[in-house]
């Protein structure tokens, strides 16, 4: 497990496809919970307008309490997961108030379900299905286990489509997964690679139009590389570029990603930091680096810096964090060095 890691989100891999699926399942979330609204406000005559009220909770409390949480945390994978339990939960206090064993909303446990599948690994599926399951009894035959003894119907029919379709998801998760780690993971450091960087990038220019916030490029390149191959072999070279990747990557927090585009070199992509931020946290990687002796061997690395606020192309950030990163080379080597902040009309590099 990565150092930075969590239960829910043990690879850098898992966050990403987690950042990348979040905001992909939210029309469909939107839809599904327009749906069960739909149906809760036909069965008001029967049960009352206040059935609608558990599903209004569940909104309010997503965009005013957790939704915020996951923007601003270091692992948002907990804030996330914490909706779909707040959710289930709610969905399980109305199913308890509307007629337990014979309440018509046991279906809608079904949905978070899916939703976890799309975003979490299977350790993530069995939790949440899990925790479905304690709802599901909680909020049926806990409270009236008489009437689920003299018509079980319902209740088990809710338990089996919540086995098979927790098992459906399963077996889709984990063919998601490994087709994703085929195509964006760097198959020697276990890094996300150029095709992963792609898609991100693009996401967080979208997010940073609307919001203002900086994103910041970190560009490292490492010192004399070809050296260590010609004089200790290719093995001891991959042995060197893997602890490199290890020590850089526990350098930063969870939601600053680490690429390796090729050979020895890596991107950090840094979203919400501006130029003074992402210099920090370039020294701060520089030097774990030169104090670490990756593969036992002295070893250090050049780095360049730029940042931006607003809409730019990628090209344009890389272009300029690639000059830093030359003019940290021709300095001497073993250097943080700064381009200019970039937009769309500025793309200088600073002297």
């Amino acid at each position: 497990m990565d150092p930075q890691g969590t239960w829910l989100c043990p690879t850098p891999a898992d966050r990403e496809r987690l950042l990348d699926m979040e905001p992909r399942i939210a029309k469909a979330r939107t839809l599904a919970f327009s749906a069960a609204g739909l149906g809760l406000l036909t069965a008001a005559p029967w049960y009352g307008w206040w059935i609608a009220l558990p599903l209004a909770w569940i909104v309010v409390s997503h965009f005013l309490l957790l939704g915020p949480l996951i923007e601003r945390s270091r692992h948002p994978e907990w804030p996330i997961f914490a909706t779909v339990v707040n959710a289930q939960a709610t969905i399980g206090v109305a199913i308890a108030l509307t007629g337990g064993p014979r309440s018509p909303a046991q279906p809608l446990l079904l949905f978070s379900v899916v939703s976890v599948a799309a975003r979490f690994r299977g350790r993530g599926v069995l939790a949440a299905a899990g925790f479905t399951a304690v709802v599901l009894l909680a909020s049926t035959i806990a409270v009236d286990p008489s009437r689920y003894a003299d018509d079980p119907a319902f209740v088990d029919a809710s338990f089996v489509c919540l086995i098979g379709l927790a098992a459906c998801c399963f077996v889709l998760m984990g063919s998601d997964i490994r087709q994703r780690a085929e195509a964006i993971l760097d198959p020697l450091t276990g890094l996300l690679n150029r095709k992963a960087l792609t898609g991100r990038f693009a996401e967080l220019v979208e997010q940073a139009a609307l919001s203002g916030a900086p994103i910041a490029l970190v560009l490292c390149d490492v010192d004399r590389f070809k050296a260590v191959n010609d004089e200790h072999g290719h093995e001891r070279g991959d042995a060197v570029l893997k602890e490199v990747a290890y020590v850089m990557r526990r350098s930063l927090r969870s939601f600053e990603l680490i690429y390796r585009l090729g050979g020895d070199e890596f991107l950090i992509l840094l979203p919400g930091a501006d130029l003074g931020a992402a210099h920090e946290l370039a020294e701060r990687v520089r030097e774990a680096l030169a104090g670490a002796r990756p593969g036992g061997l002295a070893v250090t690395a050049s780095i360049g810096v730029a940042s931006t606020r607003g809409t730019v192309a990628f090209e344009d950030l890389f272009r300029a964090a690639d000059g830093a990163l030359y003019r940290a080379k021709h300095a001497g080597r073993d250097r943080v060095a700064l381009a200019q902040p970039v937009d769309d009309a500025a793309l200088a590099l600073s002297t």
